[in-house]
């Protein structure tokens, strides 16, 4: 599979697979403890969470093992377990919960009603942080598809991150087995400053963008002579 084929198939995956799914997530109500006191009774975090797992369910994919840890008192917690060709572990994560309605919702829009403009999906928890499991099921599927070689692949996703994900750090204690030591976490919950390169996130303290150049010769010099005495540009940068 080439690249190109790789994309055009990932696109298809997230139009006719994903969008329809986010569409049913966005209109349920599943806010997070802080702002739905009585969620346990009102049911909507497990409406999600349900909504989600037959979703995975359906996607039939091989060895992957699915577990849901819930305890009184306690939001669930969704754990996904797919083993790898290596035993370099990635944990994936991301939330289901969300913030309440709030107000200035544009004329049409609204929090619990999923409406697609174009190439924009409107609606309480699309973005925040719905997409996470989606994406996360998504590259493993074509982690396979590709026939690529993968590292041990963990996915969880919580239920109180909008709360203080005031349950996780529980759960990372009595599930510690199942966590394992990852290698490598990525936390599905950010944003990017354009959809024109690929974006890391590793604080949430603002963003600045801009073109910054720095010129240090005037021609190119043999780092034998140079190095030590021409800075370098990067470290000036």
């Amino acid at each position: 599979m080439t690249d190109s084929d790789l994309l055009s198939s990932i696109d298809k995956y997230w139009e006719d697979q994903i969008v329809p799914a986010l569409k049913t997530y966005i209109e349920i109500p599943a806010k997070s403890p802080s702002f739905d006191p009585d969620w346990k009774k009102s049911g909507h975090i497990h409406r999600a969470l349900e909504l989600v797992v037959k979703w995975i369910d359906d996607k039939k994919i091989p060895n992957l093992k699915k577990e849901v840890f819930e305890e009184p008192g306690r939001t669930p917690l969704l754990l996904l377990d797919l083993p790898g060709d290596y035993e370099y572990q990635v944990l994936m994560y991301g939330h289901l919960d969300k913030q309440p309605e709030m107000t200035g919702w544009s004329e049409g829009l609204a929090p619990w009603k999923a409406v697609r403009r174009e190439d924009k999906l409107y609606g309480r928890g699309g973005a925040d942080d719905g997409y996470a499991v989606f994406a996360s099921i998504c590259a493993i599927e074509h982690l396979i598809k590709s026939k690529s070689k993968r590292p041990h692949i963990k996915v969880a996703i919580e239920f109180s991150e909008e709360s203080g994900s005031t349950d996780l750090p529980h759960y990372f204690e009595s599930h510690a087995q199942e966590f394992g030591t990852p290698d490598l976490i990525i936390c599905l919950d950010s944003g990017a400053g354009n959809y024109d390169q690929f974006w890391m996130t590793t604080s949430l303290r603002g963003l600045i963008t801009g073109n910054l150049n720095v010129q240090v010769l005037n021609e190119g010099v043999h780092s034998g002579d140079a190095s030590g005495v021409v800075p370098s540009s990067f470290r000036v940068a």
